[in-house]
């Protein structure tokens, strides 16, 4: 037989060394099997293996349509706001502007009597311009009603006046001036019928102080949101913190610009006071006005 090797022959100390290596090899695996396992269930210590997976599961975000808006309070607060305003708003009644007539929204002269001079100067300048006949209160010598012919000017502007503030205010006609003669003027004026109320000089009343006064109780009880606009400022000495006192108007100033530059913006800016006779006061001074005129306090109504 063949002489055999050292290498060739495992000895029984040889299998004893190989059984015991492979014994501590089983042992570290067990260890490295259990230090994984608690690595993979602390939170700690599994972030940084598990990063992907969590930003994934845990911040994805939803989508737009599962996603409910949510406000922030400082938004909720400024809505709030925004409500209780449009509220307040509606709740504020609509302006009642009333305007007089004559010297106000136009003038009107007996056509016989009107200068040749003014008429002509008035038309070269473009004002609108209408004759018109009207029924006097005079009769005639055979008892039938006496006709006067009257040559009427628009103050410039009137018919944009009136349909700009027709928008946010009810209008009301009040004239010291008869019916017969004023109402078919007014038809001219107002072919959009955009008065609600038409009050000739019956409605007027007399006081101490003065005839042909507008008593604006007889149009609202709650005069907080009634403006009348007069060149007159005795028409409303009843009630001077209602009053606007306008410029008056002539053939001779055809380049008047007080309907449209003054007394609009000024209506505008009424229209959005829950009161305004505070504001009128402030601009007019009125009832220092009518003091000065010999007009006490005692003589107004609020």
């Amino acid at each position: 037989m063949a002489e055999l090797t050292q290498a060739d022959v495992y000895s029984p100390r040889s299998m004893q060394v190989w059984r015991t290596l492979l014994n501590w090899l089983a042992f570290f695996f067990q260890i490295f099997t259990q230090i994984i396992r608690v690595v993979g269930h602390h939170p700690l210590l599994s972030s940084a293996s598990s990063s992907s997976s969590s930003s994934t599961h845990r911040f994805r975000p939803l989508p737009v349509v599962d996603s409910p808006e949510i406000e922030s309070p400082s938004a909720i607060e400024i809505a709030a706001v925004c409500d209780s305003a449009t509220v307040a708003e509606e709740r504020i009644e609509k302006l009642t502007v009333v305007l007089d007539l004559d010297e106000t929204l136009v003038c009107a002269y007996e056509t016989s009597s009107l200068p040749p001079a003014l008429r002509n100067q008035a038309m070269e300048a473009g004002l609108n311009w209408f004759e018109l006949e009207c029924v006097s209160s005079d009769k005639e010598f055979e008892g039938k009603p006496k006709i006067n012919y009257v040559t009427v000017f628009e103050r410039p502007g009137l018919q944009e006046f009136l349909k700009q503030l027709s928008e946010f205010a009810d209008l009301v006609l009040f004239t010291a001036g008869l019916e017969g003669y004023a109402s078919p003027l007014v038809d001219r004026i107002d072919m959009e019928n955009r008065f609600s109320l038409r009050l000739y000089r019956p409605s007027t009343i007399s006081t101490e102080y003065r005839e042909h006064v507008k008593d604006l109780s007889c149009i609202s009880k709650d005069l907080c949101r009634t403006v009348i606009v007069d060149n007159n400022p005795f028409s409303f000495l009843l009630q001077p913190v209602n009053g606007i006192p306008c410029i008056p108007f002539s053939a001779g100033q055809p380049h008047d610009t007080q309907l449209l530059d003054v007394l609009l913006p000024l209506l505008q800016h009424l229209s959005q006071q829950k009161d305004v006779r505070s504001v009128l006061y402030e601009r007019f001074h009125m009832p220092e006005w009518f003091q000065k005129q010999g007009i006490p306090a005692s003589g107004w109504t609020v």
